[in-house]
C-alpha cells in the first residue's frame, strides 16, 4: 500500500526534453511533499532540483533500431541494475518519463515487486505497435498524456488516464518578442533569420546534419545576406555540425551557437528543423517550418510497415490535418526542403497560421506539471489515505 505522503519517488527520464518535463514535475510534486526525496535517471535540470541520478541520462538517448540492438545487452544490464537499486531504496511511485522502450520493460519489473506506476507522456500506441497498450495495461497504474487526442486509446482500454497539457504551452507567450530576442543576438530588425535545428541527439545529426547544411546554403545562394543560425544541444553536436560545415567545398555562412535554441528560433522568420519537441516549440512560437526526418534504411523499413499516420510533425498531429510542410526519410531532399523554405520566406507568417497556432497553443494550456502532480497525488497518496 502507498503511504499517504510519499519519502522517495523514483523517476527516470531519457533525453533533454523528457529533462524538461522532469523537473517541471519535480517542482510540482515538492509544492504537496516539500521533504520527498527523487532518484533516478535524470539530465541537468532535474538534478538541479534536486533529483538524485544513477546513471548519465545520455546512456539512454538512442534512436533507430539499429542503433538500440547495437547497444541492447548494455542497456538490459542496466536496468536491470537501476530496478534494484530502485527496489531497494524503498521508493514509493515510480515515474518513467518519455523513453518507451527503456522504461517500460522497467515499470513491468518494479510493478511484478509492487511498485506504483506513473508513465509520464504516451508512448504512440495510436499511431504504431498497437499491441503495446496491453503491455502498458499490465504494468502503468496512471498514464499521464500531454496531448488531448492520445486519451481515447486509454479510456477504450480502461486504462485510467489524466491529460494535462504540454509545459511547454506557458513557457512560450502567444506572441514572441522577437524584436528582443534580434537584439540579444545582435541581429537588425530588416535581417532575414533561418534557424536550422537538425535535432538533439547525435544519431539525428549524423543523419540530418549535412543535409540540413546543403539546404542552408542552397537559400543563401537564393537570399544572399540570410542569416542562418544553428543552436547546438551541447559541444558534441556542436562539434559535429562544425565538422560538417569545415568539409564542404562552399560552406554557408553559419553562426553555430551553444543553446539559446528558443531565443534562436524566436529571433528567425523560418524554422528548418527536425522533427520532435522542437516542432512544438516552433508552432508555440508561431513560426512557419518545415520539419524533416531520417534514420537507417533498416530502421525505416520496420517503421513503415508498422506505422499508421498521416503525419509525424506534432503541429499536423494536433490539428488533424496539414499545417506545416514535412520531408521523411528519400522525401528529405535538398531542393524539395530549399522550395518550401522559400515559400515561406516570401509568404511569411500568415493569419491563418498564426490563428491555427495560436488556437493550438490555448489547447495545450491544461495544467502542465501542476495538473500532474495533483492528478498523481489524487490517483495513488489520497486514495491511500481514503482506504
Amino acid at each position: 500500500m502507498t503511504s499517504s505522503s510519499p519519502r522517495k519517488i523514483a523517476i527516470v527520464a531519457g533525453e533533454s526534453s523528457g529533462d524538461n518535463l522532469g523537473s517541471s514535475l519535480i517542482v510540482a510534486l515538492k509544492k504537496h511533499y516539500p521533504d520527498c526525496q527523487f532518484i533516478g535517471v535524470a539530465g541537468p535540470k532535474m538534478q538541479a532540483v534536486g533529483c538524485t541520478s544513477l546513471y548519465p541520462m545520455e546512456t539512454l538517448s538512442v534512436i533507430g533500431i539499429g542503433a538500440i540492438l547495437k547497444r541492447l545487452p548494455s542497456l538490459l544490464k542496466m536496468r536491470r541494475e537501476l530496478a534494484n537499486q530502485l527496489i531497494e531504496s524503498g521508493a514509493d511511485l515510480f515515474i518513467g518519463i518519455d523513453a518507451p522502450e527503456f522504461n517500460l520493460g522497467l515499470e513491468q519489473m518494479l510493478k511484478d515487486e509492487g511498485m506504483q506506476i506513473v508513465h509520464y507522456v504516451s508512448p504512440s500506441v495510436w499511431a504504431w505497435r498497437r499491441k503495446r497498450i496491453f503491455k502498458i495495461k499490465d504494468c502503468v497504474d496512471l498514464m499521464v498524456t500531454l496531448f488531448p487526442f492520445e486519451t481515447a486509446i486509454y479510456e477504450r482500454h480502461h486504462i485510467p488516464v489524466t491529460c494535462v497539457g504540454h509545459s511547454l504551452a506557458y513557457e512560450f507567450d502567444m506572441l514572441p518578442d522577437v524584436k528582443g530576442a534580434r537584439e540579444a543576438l545582435g541581429l537588425h530588425e530588416d535581417d532575414k533569420v533561418l534557424a536550422v535545428m537538425p535535432g538533439s541527439r547525435m544519431s539525428e545529426i549524423d543523419y540530418l546534419g549535412q543535409l540540413f547544411l546543403e539546404v542552408a546554403a542552397n537559400m543563401q545562394n537564393e537570399y544572399p545576406g540570410l542569416v542562418t543560425l544553428i543552436p547546438a544541444a551541447n559541444e558534441r553536436t556542436k562539434n559535429q555540425m562544425e565538422k560538417f560545415i569545415q568539409g564542404m567545398e562552399e560552406p554557408p555562412e553559419i553562426r553555430c551557437i551553444l543553446g539559446d535554441a528558443k531565443q534562436i528560433m524566436t529571433a528567425a522568420d523560418v524554422v528548418l528543423l527536425a522533427s520532435g519537441t522542437a516542432a512544438l516549440e516552433a508552432m508555440l512560437l508561431k513560426k512557419p517550418m518545415v520539419v524533416a526526418y531520417k534514420v537507417s534504411w533498416f530502421s525505416y523499413q520496420i517503421y513503415k510497415r508498422m506505422i499508421s499516420l498521416d503525419y509525424f510533425s506534432l503541429p499536423n498531429l494536433l490539428a488533424g490535418h496539414e499545417l506545416v510542410s514535412e520531408f521523411i526519410q528519400a522525401d528529405a531532399e535538398v531542393e524539395p526542403i530549399s522550395e518550401q523554405l522559400a515559400r515561406l520566406f516570401r509568404h511569411g507568417l500568415t493569419d491563418q497560421l498564426l490563428a491555427d497556432f495560436t488556437h493550438l497553443h490555448e489547447g495545450l494550456m491544461l495544467g502542465g506539471a501542476d495538473k500532474a502532480a495533483q492528478d498523481i497525488k489524487a490517483h495513488f497518496f489520497e486514495k491511500a489515505t481514503n482506504e
